[in-house]
């Protein structure tokens, strides 16, 4: 049976984009699913689901849309709705994979539609704004975003040949067929920074030679977010969160922020959970000039040409840990953490730029003020580079598994 593609678009005013995008898709032997999310007048041909259904599936009328004649008002209102009806469609079976084209506004639109749908669906966002900062478009889900090159108006030589390339692209992503039955093992989440590679390695052998497959997120804001709403959908038996600095960034305005939700998703779905506070001794920044000039005194490392590391203070350290207690406190499955006295990280141990004992300390004794007492803190005399240390997290975990 042939696969089916989505086509999110704006069929009144990209209509012949889409009309050229839909064909170029058949002529590959796949069928099309079309959803309009175009305000402004008739569609140049007949879609699947109408601009008044996804509008309806925002709470508003389409014709009250195009009264108002706001241009913002009407890209938040379609933004949610086709999410919402893309969302259905799919769980009934209707498409395979996804695609849409445009600039900023119908790059919201797509993506949005595209955040709805499960991790492993194909989905494909040919747009003007790929080259850019993605991350409010591709959130924590796989979007590949293909820059258009040129605006997503009209045909001509150079949209030609990238319509149809997206045409090739999310025609093979749906047709193509896994080679070989792959062996399904249970799911270990893991955070990992470079400053924590040598733990997390460790601890990802001893798992997987007990038969477990580990996902290993790096913390930099966007890995923390996946991890978390990978959690929150059941993906994992267990989590390994080893490297929790994405918090200092959310108190310090650094750059690898995951947002304030993080360290929440294992507790609240009762996923068993590791959870160290590996590397929040640090801030990340990029490189030096970046740095704001009113944190310029504070003390830094360069990790790399970059990013320029910022080391927590005592107050934050005590805040962290206040901040692990609350996220910590609402657990429903078992939760221990493990403090590695000997450092947090590479960079804070004896004779380390970032060794400062009296803050690490500080977020120990405030996790343990604010801490239920049925949850274990072990303090352990290690770096958490060590490979005792980390060997210790994968053993808890495994007995929790068990």
């Amino acid at each position: 049976m042939p696969k089916t593609v989505a086509i999110v678009g704006s069929l009144d005013t990209k209509g012949l984009e889409f009309a050229f995008l839909k064909a170029e898709i058949e002529k590959r032997g796949c069928n099309t699913f079309v959803v309009d999310v175009g305000v402004l007048g008739k569609p140049a041909f007949a879609p699947e689901i109408t601009a008044m259904e996804v509008a309806n599936a925002a709470g508003v009328k389409l014709a009250d849309l195009a009264a108002q004649k706001d241009r913002g008002i009407a890209l938040d209102a379609m933004t949610v709705g086709v999410s919402i009806v893309v969302k259905k469609a799919f769980d009934k079976g209707r498409f395979d994979g996804i695609i849409s084209m445009g600039g900023g506004g119908g790059t919201a639109m797509g993506t949005s539609a595209m955040r709805a749908l499960p991790i492993g669906v194909p989905k494909l966002m040919v747009s003007t704004v790929a080259s850019g900062d993605t991350s409010p478009y591709v959130g924590s889900v796989d979007i590949m975003m293909m820059p258009s090159i040129v605006d997503v108006s009209g045909l001509n030589r150079i949209s030609r040949t990238v319509f149809i390339n997206a045409a090739r692209a999310i025609s093979g992503m749906v047709t193509g067929e896994t080679e070989g039955k792959i062996e399904e093992k249970p799911l270990i989440a893991a955070s990992m920074f470079g400053n924590t590679t040598r733990a997390v390695d460790n601890a990802r052998r001893i798992m997987e030679e007990h038969g477990y497959e580990v996902l290993v997120f790096h913390a930099t804001g966007t890995g923390g977010k996946t991890m978390e709403k990978l959690i929150e959908n059941g993906y994992f038996s267990g989590v390994l969160d080893i490297t929790t600095t994405e918090w200092a960034d959310e108190i310090c305005g650094g750059v690898l922020s995951s947002g304030p939700t993080r360290l929440e998703a294992a507790a609240k779905s009762g996923t068993p959970q590791i959870v160290t506070p590996a590397c929040i001794d640090m801030c990340n920044f990029w490189a030096p000039e970046t740095i704001p000039e009113k944190i310029s005194g504070r003390l830094f490392y360069h990790w790399n040409p970059n990013v320029t590391l910022m080391r927590t203070t005592v107050e934050e350290n005590a805040q962290l840990g206040e901040i692990f207690a609350e996220k910590l406190n609402k657990a429903v499955g078992p939760v221990e953490v493990f403090i590695p006295m000997l450092g947090f990280s590479e960079v804070d141990a004896p004779g380390k730029p970032f060794w400062w004992p009296e803050a690490d300390q500080a977020f120990v004794n405030a996790l343990k003020n604010g801490l239920r007492k049925d949850i274990p803190v072990h303090v352990m005399n290690n770096n958490i580079n060590d490979p005792e240390f980390s060997a210790l997290l994968a053993q808890t975990l495994l007995k929790m598994l068990h």
